[in-house]
């Protein structure tokens, strides 16, 4: 059984006290060099992803766990996919996956958490056609020593889960042989999550995102110079966030230079409801899977639904330049 993320651990994503003072101006590199300038960003000015139909249909899901390590960085990875088999009910252990190539989602956890305390969300994103994965990272998972300062060095470490996953579409004998589209991909992450989320697209970008959703995240200490080919980015955020302030993801998002929309929660905190089935998660998972069937299938239908799955009752509003 998952355990989830306690107030008391969410508070504990003191990420900002951490990497207060830690800017991408005065932060030193692992080499203990002051890093270079930020380059400006360089956005083609549409995304990547070719025009295409996502699956309609809710698959069965299927999830297995992988061993991976980077240089001595332990990172334990949990893959959620979509399985062979009527949909609904839990995840199946190592079910066969379902025909057909699926995009990829690169998924971060915050401090203190770990991939399977958002289960219901991911699980959600498999179920709709997409290959999850999401590493547990040495230093800020729970039962580590919290370093938050090692959130700097995720973003690498999600760049190397990402090779190891999509090794897989070539290996034989193995059950996603043949079913990962390495073409479509995106990354996602949830406070020290979402801040490795956004190095990916700045100080660290990694070429083959072509997406990115930023649950209470925030650019202290990886930049907002957003670079590279124009990859769209749904951030999302709760007003009453008292871990990482609403003002700070705003501020984050106001310089993303691509298509982008901003999910606000009048009602949010740091991120409660995406640990638990309810009305607010709703909203969320059926925008946010919208918004990966338009930037990853390159569904034009699914864009057309985003804005309404995101304004549905009073929950949340949406700032919409997609």
């Amino acid at each position: 059984m998952s355990r989830r993320v306690t107030p008391a651990l969410m508070a504990s994503t003191v990420l900002m006290a951490g990497l207060v003072g830690c800017s991408a101006d005065t932060r030193p590199s692992r080499s203990g060099q002051a890093p270079p300038v930020e380059p400006k960003a360089a956005a083609t000015p549409t995304p990547q992803v070719p025009a295409g139909k996502a699956p309609q249909r809710a698959f069965a899901v299927g999830v297995r766990q992988l061993k991976l390590d980077r240089d001595g960085r332990a990172l334990p990875t949990t893959l959620w996919y979509p399985a062979a088999g009527q949909s609904g009910g839990a995840a199946k252990r190592s079910a066969a996956a379902a025909e057909g190539r699926f995009p990829v989602v690169m998924f971060s956890h915050g401090l203190g958490g770990r991939p399977d305390d958002y289960a219901t969300l991911l699980t959600r994103w498999a179920a709709a056609g997409f290959v999850v994965a999401a590493p547990t990272f040495p230093h800020t998972s729970r039962g580590a020593d919290n370093n938050v300062l090692d959130v700097l060095n995720q973003p690498a470490d999600v760049s190397y889960a990402l090779d190891q996953v999509l090794a897989l579409d070539g290996k034989a004998g193995d059950a996603l042989r043949g079913r990962l589209d390495g073409e479509r991909v995106a990354a996602a992450g949830h406070s020290a999550g979402g801040v490795t989320t956004i190095g990916l697209f700045t100080a660290s970008r990694d070429e083959r995102l072509d997406a990115g959703v930023v649950f209470a995240g925030t650019a202290l200490g990886v930049g907002t110079a957003f670079a590279g080919a124009a990859a769209p980015q749904l951030f999302v955020h709760g007003e009453l966030d008292e871990v990482v302030e609403y003002a700070a993801g705003k501020a984050a998002y106001d310089k993303v230079p691509w298509p982008k929309a901003m999910l606000s929660l009048p009602k949010g905190d740091h991120g409660r409801a995406l640990l638990s089935d309810g009305a607010t998660l709703r909203v969320v998972s059926d925008t946010s899977v919208e918004f990966l069937r338009w930037s990853l299938y390159g569904d034009p239908a699914a864009k057309k639904r985003i804005s309404t799955d995101a304004t549905r009752g009073d929950i949340a509003t949406f700032d919409d330049h997609l």
